[in-house]
């Protein structure tokens, strides 16, 4: 015997027994020897820290990080002696019978290490591990294949014509032809060797499709980045206890051994996963000089640094001071995305006949998320099925926008461009936030039909362009005082979208600077118009976003009570002899949430009654729109009331705010009295 490989077989030994894996593998051998029936195959997951085993043997560090199809074989004959010598399995024959299959806890920090899936060329060749990482775009259904099978040669005389002396094993990469066939012959007398078919041991098979995260930049519309770069999905292999454990539209981390595997005259590179690890980037841990120095100079107000915020966010698209509003609404919707299961979720539907600036505005929005897709009409909102197309014949379920904007924001465009059927399924995720694939058993060689309930965490943005509704369909006229006419969209679809917005054309007074802004960017796309837009960059921005949204907030006791007074009282006011009362059973949540997102906005971790304020104003302008005006009675444009040109105007604000704080409050008490809400006599 090769004196190094003995050597390696003690060091392997040694690991085993210092890392606590002797222990383990002993306890599962145990699992076998108690169930008292023969296997062919007896598999073993060994857990290896490359670090540690290089400090015991550098050779057999190396060895495992670059040959670990020929390292599992010296773990094979260290535990096929290690179970005959404690005599671990008494069913256990030969060596053959073992499986081992090692899992690094990691690889080296270094790029030859690293397996990027836009990069070229891809190095599929070597049969070691790399680490790569992506999104899941595709995954399909949990099928079976062949763990191991046992042969046994047909000429009787053989040796080999009984025993556990032919087991084929799945190796990575291979199809499953390579495992099981009937075309093997004895390797002692070359005669057919045929499959025992009572010995063959099955297990679960899942292809998933797996991308470059710089596929999201792509699907922005718009992107800063000008970089070219060609993308291709990478095919995924996840068998037995990782079957499952990827969620399509996730970011992953996976350690896997490349391989190419052959369907007809088509070859595909693919992975066989080893481990699998959800990747969250951490985000900033601080925002810039300029924001900080802007929020002392705001600090003896809750509302004014929101507001300044809002008025000089977006320079490069829209001149400073021109739809505060909907700025406003669109950095309060960009600090509430997360990938949490029950997020508070904020999703804007504008009414505008400006639909070229609003979807600029839009669009530059989007890309100060890692995940803000613009969905391209030609494809599916939500996730569709598709047949595999890697010969398996079983079903796929294919990401779309809404899944790749998982954690950000998914713009779907103009609402009234889509037909009926696609908007009472948004209508469904809006209400639900999930929607539910269905996948016939008889197309896809299952014996039963199928329902994949895909979670969809996101905020949708859409707008409707005001002139071609109108003309499209006949406007009723019997409108209450503040009402628009909204009967174009579904009545309940309407309610879904958090925020109705109403974004009227700029007035005279305010159409010159947008007119000349959008003149100066149309000779010269990149100057630089406003002295904000250079002390407050775009990146400025995306890292104020990232780190303001993973701010934790709570509510005050002084916050909840404002919100459920408003409410209540809303239920009561807002009601007919018909349909009870007009405020959707989701206004509460509503309320929450912008609530909390002006509190992020404001980098606060406590939501104060200043934001339960904002939240109630910006939330009846909504339902203004949506069903007239209430006894509340609040302003056209309640949140900014004043153009914010300097100090004097933010001042003048503040005193506006708090006055309909007080009207606020007067409400409550009146249509609301059960409602115990401490007030400050001035």
């Amino acid at each position: 015997m090769d004196p190094e490989i003995q050597k390696m077989r003690e060091v392997v030994l040694v690991y085993l027994d210092r890392s606590g894996g002797l222990q383990k593998f002993v306890h599962d051998c145990k699992k076998y020897n108690d169930s008292k029936q023969s296997y062919a195959v007896y598999r073993f997951i060994i857990s290896i820290n490359p670090s540690d085993i290089a400090e015991l043997d550098a050779t057999l560090g190396n060895y495992i990080l670059h040959n670990p199809l020929q390292a599992a074989q010296i773990f094979q004959s260290v535990c096929f002696v290690a179970i005959k010598t404690l005599s671990l399995i008494e069913q256990l024959q030969t060596e053959a019978q073992i499986s081992i299959l090692l899992k690094p806890t990691h690889l080296p920090p270094l790029p030859s290490y690293v397996l990027s899936l836009s990069a070229y060329p891809f190095n599929y060749t070597s049969q070691r591990f790399y680490m790569s990482e992506g999104i899941v775009i595709a995954m399909g259904t949990v099928t079976k294949y062949t763990q191991g099978a046992r042969f046994l040669c047909t000429e009787e005389t053989c040796p080999f014509s009984e025993g556990f002396r032919c087991i084929r094993v799945h190796c990575p990469g291979a199809t499953e032809s390579a495992t099981v066939r009937t075309d093997f012959v004895c390797s002692l007398c070359s005669s057919p060797l045929q499959e025992d078919m009572k010995f063959r041991a099955l297990g679960d098979k899942q292809i998933v499709e797996m991308i470059d995260a710089k596929i999201l930049n792509a699907l922005k519309g718009y992107s800063i980045d000008k970089s070219h770069f060609r993308i291709q999905a990478i095919t995924l292999f996840l068998r037995d206890e990782l079957a499952n454990k990827m969620t399509i539209g996730n970011h992953y981390r996976i350690i896997g051994i490349p391989a190419c595997v052959q369907n007809g005259l088509q070859v595909t590179a693919c992975i066989e996963v080893n481990s699998v690890q959800l990747y969250k980037p951490n985000g900033p841990s601080f925002v810039s000089d300029n924001f900080k120095y802007l929020l002392s100079l705001t600090s003896s107000s809750c509302w004014r640094f929101t507001a300044v915020l809002a008025n000089i966010f977006a320079s490069q698209v829209v001149p400073p001071g021109t739809y505060n509003t909907l700025k406003l609404a669109i950095l309060l919707s960009l600090v509430q995305t997360c990938e949490k299961e029950n997020a508070d979720y904020l999703d804007l539907l504008i009414m505008t006949s400006d639909t070229l600036v609003i979807d600029r505005l839009l669009n530059y929005s989007l890309c100060l998320l890692p995940r803000g897709i613009r969905h391209p009409r030609s494809s599916d909102i939500f996730p569709s099925v598709s047949k595999d197309k890697h010969g398996t014949g079983s079903a796929s379920i294919q990401a779309c926008s809404a899944v790749l904007a998982k954690g950000g924001i998914c713009y779907i465009g103009d609402l009234s461009s889509y037909k009926k059927d696609k908007l009472e399924l948004l209508q469904s995720v809006l209400e639900s936030r999930t929607t539910t694939v269905f996948i016939p058993g008889k197309k896809y060689g299952e014996e039963a039909d199928q329902q994949v309930t895909v979670s969809v965490q996101t905020n949708f943005w859409s707008f409707v362009d005001v002139d071609s509704s109108s003309k499209k369909h006949i406007q009723k006229e019997n409108f209450l005082i503040g009402q628009m006419d909204v009967s174009l969209i579904p009545v309940n679809l309407v309610d879904g979208f958090g925020l109705l917005i109403y974004n009227e054309f700029p007035s005279s007074r305010l159409s010159s600077p947008v007119v000349h802004h959008t003149l100066k960017k149309a000779i010269n796309p990149e100057a630089m118009l406003y002295k904000v837009s250079q002390q407050f960059k775009t990146q400025d921005y995306e890292e104020f976003i990232l780190f303001a949204r993973n701010l934790p907030v709570e509510l005050s006791s002084e916050a909840e009570s404002l919100i459920q007074g408003y409410y209540l009282a809303s239920r009561r006011v807002r009601r007919d002899s018909i349909h009870g009362s007009t405020l959707s059973a989701s206004a509460l949540k509503i309320l929450i949430s912008l609530a909390k997102a002006h509190a992020k906005l404001s980098l606060r971790q406590r939501v104060l009654e200043e934001d339960a304020v904002i939240a109630v104003l910006l939330l009846e302008s909504s339902l203004t729109l949506k069903h007239g005006t209430s006894a509340l009675c609040v302003a056209p444009n309640p949140v900014f009331a004043f153009d914010l040109s300097d100090e004097n105007s933010l001042q003048q604000r503040d005193i506006y705010l708090m006055q309909c704080h007080h009207q606020l409050l007067k409400f409550i008490a009146a249509y609301s009295p059960g409602i115990h809400i401490n007030t400050n006599e001035e």
